[in-house]
Protein backbone atom coordinates (compact mmCIF):
# COMPACT_ATOMS: atom_id res chain seq x y z
CA UNK A 1 0.00 0.00 0.00
CA UNK A 2 1.33 3.35 -1.18
CA UNK A 3 1.91 5.80 2.02
CA UNK A 4 1.94 9.67 1.56
CA UNK A 5 3.34 12.22 3.73
CA UNK A 6 4.83 16.22 3.34
CA UNK A 7 7.78 17.60 4.01
CA UNK A 8 8.31 21.35 3.25
CA UNK A 9 6.73 22.16 0.00
CA UNK A 10 7.12 18.80 -1.55
CA UNK A 11 4.75 15.56 -1.20
CA UNK A 12 6.09 12.26 -0.99
CA UNK A 13 4.83 8.33 -1.76
CA UNK A 14 6.67 5.95 -1.07
CA UNK A 15 6.30 3.23 -3.85
CA UNK A 16 7.09 -0.47 -3.43
CA UNK A 17 7.53 -3.26 -6.62
CA UNK A 18 8.00 -6.44 -7.44
CA UNK A 19 9.86 -7.20 -10.36
CA UNK A 20 11.77 -10.65 -11.44
CA UNK A 21 15.52 -11.31 -10.20
CA UNK A 22 16.28 -12.43 -13.52
CA UNK A 23 14.27 -10.59 -15.97
CA UNK A 24 14.83 -13.87 -18.40
CA UNK A 25 12.72 -16.04 -15.91
CA UNK A 26 9.74 -13.80 -15.65
CA UNK A 27 8.10 -16.62 -13.54
CA UNK A 28 10.64 -17.43 -11.28
CA UNK A 29 12.14 -15.81 -8.35
CA UNK A 30 11.10 -12.15 -7.35
CA UNK A 31 12.63 -9.33 -5.40
CA UNK A 32 11.19 -5.76 -4.23
CA UNK A 33 12.07 -2.85 -5.04
CA UNK A 34 11.44 0.19 -3.14
CA UNK A 35 10.37 3.99 -4.87
CA UNK A 36 9.92 7.56 -3.21
CA UNK A 37 7.53 9.65 -5.61
CA UNK A 38 7.66 13.25 -4.83
CA UNK A 39 5.71 16.18 -6.33
CA UNK A 40 5.70 20.08 -5.40
CA UNK A 41 3.18 20.24 -2.87
CA UNK A 42 1.24 23.39 -4.80
CA UNK A 43 1.26 20.88 -8.06
CA UNK A 44 0.52 17.49 -6.29
CA UNK A 45 -3.30 16.86 -8.19
CA UNK A 46 -1.74 18.01 -12.05
CA UNK A 47 -1.01 15.62 -14.23
CA UNK A 48 2.91 15.92 -14.96
CA UNK A 49 5.62 14.00 -16.83
CA UNK A 50 7.95 11.66 -15.39
CA UNK A 51 11.15 12.18 -14.47
CA UNK A 52 13.14 9.09 -12.89
CA UNK A 53 16.42 8.99 -11.05
CA UNK A 54 19.38 6.92 -11.20
CA UNK A 55 21.56 7.31 -8.19
CA UNK A 56 25.65 6.49 -8.85
CA UNK A 57 27.48 3.90 -7.34
CA UNK A 58 26.96 1.14 -8.42
CA UNK A 59 25.18 -0.34 -4.68
CA UNK A 60 23.99 3.57 -3.66
CA UNK A 61 19.76 3.85 -2.57
CA UNK A 62 18.70 7.43 -3.88
CA UNK A 63 19.60 10.72 -2.28
CA UNK A 64 17.02 11.22 0.75
CA UNK A 65 16.32 14.64 0.13
CA UNK A 66 14.84 17.46 2.35
CA UNK A 67 12.39 19.12 0.71
CA UNK A 68 13.61 20.40 -2.52
CA UNK A 69 17.34 20.21 -1.69
CA UNK A 70 19.74 19.81 -4.82
CA UNK A 71 18.54 19.17 -8.06
CA UNK A 72 15.20 18.20 -6.61
CA UNK A 73 14.07 21.78 -6.87
CA UNK A 74 14.66 22.55 -9.98
CA UNK A 75 12.90 19.24 -11.45
CA UNK A 76 10.11 19.47 -9.28
CA UNK A 77 8.96 22.69 -11.25
CA UNK A 78 7.97 21.03 -14.34
CA UNK A 79 8.09 16.65 -13.49
CA UNK A 80 7.11 14.29 -10.19
CA UNK A 81 10.00 12.40 -10.01
CA UNK A 82 10.88 8.89 -9.19
CA UNK A 83 13.76 8.32 -6.48
CA UNK A 84 14.72 4.87 -6.95
CA UNK A 85 16.57 2.78 -4.93
CA UNK A 86 18.29 0.18 -7.79
CA UNK A 87 17.34 -3.28 -7.02
CA UNK A 88 19.70 -4.27 -3.40
CA UNK A 89 20.20 -0.81 -2.46
CA UNK A 90 18.29 1.27 -0.02
CA UNK A 91 14.51 -0.08 1.11
CA UNK A 92 14.74 -2.55 -2.19
CA UNK A 93 15.29 -6.05 -1.57
CA UNK A 94 19.07 -6.07 0.47
CA UNK A 95 22.18 -7.58 -0.41
CA UNK A 96 24.98 -7.54 2.41
CA UNK A 97 26.74 -9.90 4.22
CA UNK A 98 23.68 -10.28 6.42
CA UNK A 99 21.58 -11.59 3.72
CA UNK A 100 23.70 -13.37 0.98
CA UNK A 101 24.12 -16.67 3.14
CA UNK A 102 20.28 -16.94 2.57
CA UNK A 103 21.31 -17.69 -0.83
CA UNK A 104 23.69 -20.76 0.08
CA UNK A 105 27.64 -20.53 -0.47
CA UNK A 106 29.81 -18.22 -2.48
CA UNK A 107 29.24 -19.80 -6.16
CA UNK A 108 25.18 -18.83 -5.34
CA UNK A 109 25.91 -15.71 -3.72
CA UNK A 110 28.07 -14.76 -6.90
CA UNK A 111 25.26 -15.87 -9.48
CA UNK A 112 22.93 -14.04 -7.57
CA UNK A 113 24.42 -10.92 -7.88
CA UNK A 114 25.47 -10.90 -11.85
CA UNK A 115 21.59 -9.70 -11.76
CA UNK A 116 23.20 -6.28 -10.07
CA UNK A 117 24.50 -4.45 -13.13
CA UNK A 118 23.01 -2.16 -15.39
CA UNK A 119 21.12 -4.15 -17.33
CA UNK A 120 19.21 -5.79 -14.85
CA UNK A 121 18.29 -1.93 -13.36
CA UNK A 122 17.51 -0.96 -16.82
CA UNK A 123 15.12 -3.90 -17.21
CA UNK A 124 13.37 -2.93 -13.75
CA UNK A 125 12.45 0.28 -14.68
CA UNK A 126 10.82 -0.72 -17.97
CA UNK A 127 9.09 -3.02 -15.68
CA UNK A 128 7.94 -0.69 -13.11
CA UNK A 129 6.84 2.38 -15.73
CA UNK A 130 3.87 0.99 -17.20
CA UNK A 131 2.66 1.10 -13.56
CA UNK A 132 4.13 4.48 -12.80
CA UNK A 133 3.24 6.20 -15.68
CA UNK A 134 0.42 4.60 -17.49
CA UNK A 135 2.36 3.96 -20.31
CA UNK A 136 4.04 6.64 -21.20
CA UNK A 137 8.05 7.31 -21.41
CA UNK A 138 9.80 8.98 -19.31
CA UNK A 139 13.31 11.32 -18.77
CA UNK A 140 15.96 9.47 -17.12
CA UNK A 141 18.70 11.48 -14.73
CA UNK A 142 21.13 9.25 -14.54
CA UNK A 143 24.35 10.49 -11.92
CA UNK A 144 27.56 8.67 -12.62
CA UNK A 145 26.80 5.26 -12.82
CA UNK A 146 23.34 6.25 -12.96
CA UNK A 147 24.27 7.30 -16.38
CA UNK A 148 25.78 4.33 -17.17
CA UNK A 149 22.53 2.76 -16.95
CA UNK A 150 20.64 5.45 -19.03
CA UNK A 151 23.23 4.79 -22.37
CA UNK A 152 22.51 0.82 -21.67
CA UNK A 153 18.86 2.12 -21.52
CA UNK A 154 19.43 4.03 -24.81
CA UNK A 155 20.69 0.81 -26.13
CA UNK A 156 18.59 -1.81 -25.37
CA UNK A 157 14.56 0.38 -24.55
CA UNK A 158 14.87 3.88 -25.74
CA UNK A 159 10.83 3.54 -26.91
CA UNK A 160 10.89 4.16 -22.72
CA UNK A 161 12.72 7.41 -22.76
CA UNK A 162 11.32 11.08 -23.69
CA UNK A 163 14.39 12.60 -22.60
CA UNK A 164 17.94 11.32 -21.22
CA UNK A 165 20.26 13.56 -19.03
CA UNK A 166 23.18 12.48 -18.00
CA UNK A 167 25.83 13.86 -15.55
CA UNK A 168 29.45 12.65 -15.33
CA UNK A 169 28.52 8.93 -16.19
CA UNK A 170 29.09 8.69 -20.05
CA UNK A 171 30.88 5.30 -19.79
CA UNK A 172 33.48 4.11 -22.58
CA UNK A 173 31.68 1.73 -24.88
CA UNK A 174 34.16 -0.95 -25.44
CA UNK A 175 36.99 -0.52 -22.62
CA UNK A 176 38.06 -3.44 -20.01
CA UNK A 177 38.02 -2.51 -16.66
CA UNK A 178 42.09 -2.66 -17.22
CA UNK A 179 41.76 0.30 -19.36
CA UNK A 180 39.44 1.97 -17.40
CA UNK A 181 42.14 1.97 -14.22
CA UNK A 182 45.35 2.55 -16.75
CA UNK A 183 43.70 5.88 -17.60
CA UNK A 184 42.73 6.48 -13.94
CA UNK A 185 45.48 5.99 -11.98
CA UNK A 186 47.60 9.13 -13.83
CA UNK A 187 44.13 11.18 -13.26
CA UNK A 188 44.27 10.34 -9.79
CA UNK A 189 47.77 11.38 -9.46
CA UNK A 190 47.28 14.60 -10.84
CA UNK A 191 44.04 15.03 -8.12
CA UNK A 192 46.90 14.16 -5.42
CA UNK A 193 49.58 16.93 -6.54
CA UNK A 194 46.90 19.54 -6.68
CA UNK A 195 45.57 18.82 -3.07
CA UNK A 196 49.30 18.78 -2.39
CA UNK A 197 49.77 22.21 -3.80
CA UNK A 198 46.81 23.77 -1.97
CA UNK A 199 47.71 21.88 1.46
CA UNK A 200 52.02 21.78 1.20
CA UNK A 201 51.36 20.76 5.34
CA UNK A 202 49.33 17.40 4.09
CA UNK A 203 52.20 15.76 2.69
CA UNK A 204 54.17 15.56 5.66
CA UNK A 205 51.14 14.31 7.58
CA UNK A 206 50.49 11.77 5.37
CA UNK A 207 53.87 10.50 5.37
CA UNK A 208 53.55 9.71 9.51
CA UNK A 209 50.31 8.60 9.11
CA UNK A 210 51.52 5.87 6.49
CA UNK A 211 54.56 5.00 8.12
CA UNK A 212 52.86 4.27 11.94
CA UNK A 213 49.93 2.57 9.88
CA UNK A 214 53.32 0.44 8.46
CA UNK A 215 54.53 -0.38 11.70
CA UNK A 216 51.39 -0.93 13.54
CA UNK A 217 48.37 -1.81 11.44
CA UNK A 218 45.64 -0.79 14.14
CA UNK A 219 42.12 -1.90 14.28
CA UNK A 220 39.67 0.30 14.34
CA UNK A 221 35.98 0.43 16.09
CA UNK A 222 33.75 -1.99 14.15
CA UNK A 223 36.97 -3.95 13.47
CA UNK A 224 37.93 -2.37 10.50
CA UNK A 225 41.78 -2.86 10.13
CA UNK A 226 43.53 0.02 8.85
CA UNK A 227 46.24 -0.24 7.07
CA UNK A 228 48.55 1.67 4.80
CA UNK A 229 46.77 0.53 1.51
CA UNK A 230 43.06 1.48 2.97
CA UNK A 231 45.06 4.77 4.48
CA UNK A 232 45.33 5.71 0.93
CA UNK A 233 41.83 4.80 -0.35
CA UNK A 234 41.16 8.28 1.42
CA UNK A 235 42.02 9.61 -2.13
CA UNK A 236 38.36 8.58 -3.09
CA UNK A 237 37.47 11.92 -1.39
CA UNK A 238 39.35 13.87 -4.16
CA UNK A 239 36.38 13.28 -6.83
CA UNK A 240 34.20 15.84 -4.92
CA UNK A 241 34.01 19.59 -5.24
CA UNK A 242 34.57 19.72 -1.31
CA UNK A 243 37.08 16.56 -0.90
CA UNK A 244 39.83 18.05 -0.84
CA UNK A 245 39.10 20.63 1.93
CA UNK A 246 37.38 17.29 3.49
CA UNK A 247 40.66 15.28 3.35
CA UNK A 248 43.02 17.97 4.94
CA UNK A 249 40.81 18.44 8.03
CA UNK A 250 40.57 14.63 8.58
CA UNK A 251 44.84 14.67 8.12
CA UNK A 252 44.94 17.43 10.60
CA UNK A 253 44.28 15.90 13.94
CA UNK A 254 45.47 12.49 13.38
CA UNK A 255 47.89 12.24 16.38
CA UNK A 256 47.57 12.83 20.20
CA UNK A 257 50.22 12.28 22.55
CA UNK A 258 49.76 9.12 24.96
CA UNK A 259 51.91 7.64 28.01
CA UNK A 260 53.47 4.96 25.32
CA UNK A 261 54.17 7.63 22.47
CA UNK A 262 51.91 8.97 19.70
CA UNK A 263 48.85 7.29 18.65
CA UNK A 264 45.85 7.44 16.06
CA UNK A 265 43.16 10.00 17.97
CA UNK A 266 39.75 8.47 18.19
CA UNK A 267 38.71 11.31 16.38
CA UNK A 268 40.67 10.54 13.28
CA UNK A 269 40.20 6.57 13.97
CA UNK A 270 36.26 7.29 13.48
CA UNK A 271 36.16 9.63 10.84
CA UNK A 272 38.15 7.66 9.06
CA UNK A 273 36.05 4.29 9.61
CA UNK A 274 33.33 6.57 8.64
CA UNK A 275 34.73 7.25 4.81
CA UNK A 276 36.15 3.77 4.40
CA UNK A 277 33.54 1.31 5.70
CA UNK A 278 31.04 -0.59 2.77
CA UNK A 279 28.49 -0.84 5.99
CA UNK A 280 26.15 0.97 4.46
CA UNK A 281 26.95 0.05 0.62
CA UNK A 282 28.79 -3.04 0.21
CA UNK A 283 27.36 -4.04 -3.14
CA UNK A 284 29.08 -0.98 -4.81
CA UNK A 285 32.30 -3.44 -2.97
CA UNK A 286 31.10 -6.43 -4.52
CA UNK A 287 29.57 -5.44 -8.19
CA UNK A 288 31.62 -2.52 -8.77
CA UNK A 289 34.31 -3.78 -11.30
CA UNK A 290 31.72 -5.78 -13.13
CA UNK A 291 30.08 -3.01 -13.93
CA UNK A 292 32.49 -2.83 -17.14
CA UNK A 293 32.53 -6.44 -17.93
CA UNK A 294 31.55 -7.16 -21.14
CA UNK A 295 32.12 -10.03 -23.06
CA UNK A 296 34.57 -12.92 -22.02
CA UNK A 297 37.39 -11.61 -20.48
CA UNK A 298 37.44 -11.63 -17.07
CA UNK A 299 37.54 -8.13 -14.69
CA UNK A 300 40.15 -10.46 -12.70
CA UNK A 301 40.87 -7.93 -9.63
CA UNK A 302 41.86 -5.10 -12.34
CA UNK A 303 42.10 -2.08 -10.32
CA UNK A 304 44.36 -4.10 -8.04
CA UNK A 305 46.58 -5.32 -11.69
CA UNK A 306 46.87 -2.50 -12.74
CA UNK A 307 47.98 -0.11 -9.87
CA UNK A 308 50.91 -2.73 -9.79
CA UNK A 309 51.80 -0.63 -13.30
CA UNK A 310 52.27 2.45 -11.30
CA UNK A 311 54.78 2.29 -8.88
CA UNK A 312 54.29 5.20 -7.33
CA UNK A 313 51.43 4.56 -5.58
CA UNK A 314 53.23 1.99 -3.27
CA UNK A 315 53.53 3.46 0.03
CA UNK A 316 56.17 1.60 2.08
CA UNK A 317 58.62 2.56 -1.30
CA UNK A 318 57.27 6.73 -1.14
CA UNK A 319 58.86 6.30 2.72
CA UNK A 320 62.04 4.82 1.61
CA UNK A 321 62.66 8.55 0.13
CA UNK A 322 61.55 11.86 0.26
CA UNK A 323 58.22 11.57 -1.85
CA UNK A 324 54.38 11.82 -0.98
CA UNK A 325 52.35 9.41 -0.70
CA UNK A 326 50.12 9.30 -2.89
CA UNK A 327 46.32 8.63 -2.05
CA UNK A 328 44.40 6.60 -4.17
CA UNK A 329 40.54 6.83 -5.79
CA UNK A 330 37.52 4.97 -6.57
CA UNK A 331 38.81 1.55 -6.81
CA UNK A 332 38.22 -1.69 -5.04
CA UNK A 333 41.12 -4.45 -4.30
CA UNK A 334 41.14 -7.94 -2.50
CA UNK A 335 42.53 -6.56 0.41
CA UNK A 336 39.00 -3.59 0.51
CA UNK A 337 37.20 -7.19 1.58
CA UNK A 338 40.51 -8.15 4.24
CA UNK A 339 40.07 -4.50 6.24
CA UNK A 340 36.41 -4.59 6.57
CA UNK A 341 34.54 -6.35 8.81
CA UNK A 342 31.09 -5.83 6.04
CA UNK A 343 33.11 -7.07 3.36
CA UNK A 344 34.94 -9.62 5.30
CA UNK A 345 32.31 -12.70 4.92
CA UNK A 346 31.99 -12.18 1.19
CA UNK A 347 35.46 -12.26 -0.29
CA UNK A 348 35.42 -15.74 -1.79
CA UNK A 349 32.35 -14.17 -3.67
CA UNK A 350 33.84 -11.31 -4.99
CA UNK A 351 36.72 -13.97 -6.13
CA UNK A 352 34.06 -15.48 -7.88
CA UNK A 353 32.99 -12.54 -9.47
CA UNK A 354 36.11 -11.68 -10.59
CA UNK A 355 37.07 -14.34 -12.32
CA UNK A 356 33.05 -14.37 -14.30
CA UNK A 357 33.91 -14.60 -18.18
CA UNK A 358 30.35 -14.53 -19.26
CA UNK A 359 29.15 -10.96 -18.85
CA UNK A 360 26.73 -9.81 -21.33
CA UNK A 361 27.54 -6.70 -23.47
CA UNK A 362 25.96 -3.59 -22.02
CA UNK A 363 26.16 -1.14 -24.88
CA UNK A 364 24.90 -1.39 -28.35
CA UNK A 365 26.94 0.99 -30.53
CA UNK A 366 24.66 0.87 -34.19
CA UNK A 367 21.57 1.38 -32.33
CA UNK A 368 23.54 4.30 -29.58
CA UNK A 369 24.60 5.89 -33.91
CA UNK A 370 21.22 5.68 -34.47
CA UNK A 371 19.89 6.88 -31.30
CA UNK A 372 16.33 9.42 -31.71
CA UNK A 373 16.40 10.33 -28.07
CA UNK A 374 16.97 13.79 -27.08
CA UNK A 375 19.91 13.27 -24.88
CA UNK A 376 22.72 16.00 -22.91
CA UNK A 377 25.43 15.25 -20.56
CA UNK A 378 27.35 17.37 -18.46
CA UNK A 379 30.91 15.54 -18.50
CA UNK A 380 33.27 17.26 -15.96
CA UNK A 381 36.81 18.41 -16.92
CA UNK A 382 38.98 15.81 -15.17
CA UNK A 383 36.85 14.11 -13.41
CA UNK A 384 38.12 11.70 -11.04
CA UNK A 385 36.49 8.94 -11.45
CA UNK A 386 34.99 8.98 -14.93
CA UNK A 387 37.82 9.34 -17.57
CA UNK A 388 37.06 12.57 -19.84
CA UNK A 389 38.70 10.91 -23.10
CA UNK A 390 36.18 7.97 -22.69
CA UNK A 391 33.38 9.92 -22.18
CA UNK A 392 33.96 12.28 -25.22
CA UNK A 393 34.41 9.32 -27.34
CA UNK A 394 31.07 7.93 -26.20
CA UNK A 395 29.40 10.88 -26.88
CA UNK A 396 30.08 11.23 -29.96
CA UNK A 397 29.09 7.35 -30.46
CA UNK A 398 25.52 8.52 -29.48
CA UNK A 399 23.59 10.43 -32.20
CA UNK A 400 22.30 13.72 -31.04
CA UNK A 401 23.92 13.92 -28.05
CA UNK A 402 24.64 17.40 -26.57
CA UNK A 403 27.74 17.71 -24.25
CA UNK A 404 28.30 20.39 -21.76
CA UNK A 405 32.26 20.20 -21.00
CA UNK A 406 32.79 22.46 -17.56
CA UNK A 407 35.43 22.81 -14.70
CA UNK A 408 33.34 24.51 -12.52
CA UNK A 409 32.44 21.13 -10.84
CA UNK A 410 33.78 18.03 -10.02
CA UNK A 411 31.98 14.63 -10.52
CA UNK A 412 29.49 15.89 -7.72
CA UNK A 413 28.44 18.98 -9.48
CA UNK A 414 24.73 17.64 -9.70
CA UNK A 415 24.42 17.94 -6.27
CA UNK A 416 26.82 21.09 -5.57
CA UNK A 417 25.44 22.95 -8.49
CA UNK A 418 22.40 21.13 -9.07
CA UNK A 419 19.46 23.59 -10.34
CA UNK A 420 21.94 25.23 -12.63
CA UNK A 421 23.38 21.76 -13.97
CA UNK A 422 19.78 20.23 -14.20
CA UNK A 423 18.42 23.79 -15.98
CA UNK A 424 21.55 23.57 -18.61
CA UNK A 425 20.92 19.99 -19.56
CA UNK A 426 17.25 20.29 -19.34
CA UNK A 427 17.71 23.25 -21.63
CA UNK A 428 20.26 21.52 -24.17
CA UNK A 429 18.32 18.16 -24.31
CA UNK A 430 15.32 20.95 -25.58
CA UNK A 431 17.21 22.50 -27.88
CA UNK A 432 16.81 25.52 -26.08
CA UNK A 433 20.53 26.82 -26.33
Amino acid sequence: MSVSYRQPGVVLTDRHFTVPLDHDDPSGETIELYAREVVAGDKAQWDLPWLVYLQGGPGFGANRFIGKQAWLGRALKEYRVLLLDQRGTGNSTPANRQTLPLRGGPREQADYLAHFRADSIVRDCETIRPAVTGGAPWTVLGQSFGGFCTVHYLSTAPEGLSAALITGGLPSLDAHADDVYRAAYPRIERKVAAHYRRYPQDVERARQIAEYLLRHEPVLNGGYRLTAEAFQSLGILLGGGEGSHRLHYLLEHAFVRTAQGPALSDAFQEDVRSVLSYAGHPLYALVHEACYGQGDRPTAWSAERVRAEFPQFDAAKALTGDGPVLFTGESVHPWTFDCDPALRPLRATADLLAERDDWAPLYDPVRLAANEVPVAAAVYHDDMYVDTEHALRTARGIRGLRTWVTDEFEHDGVRAGGPRVLDRLIALARDEI
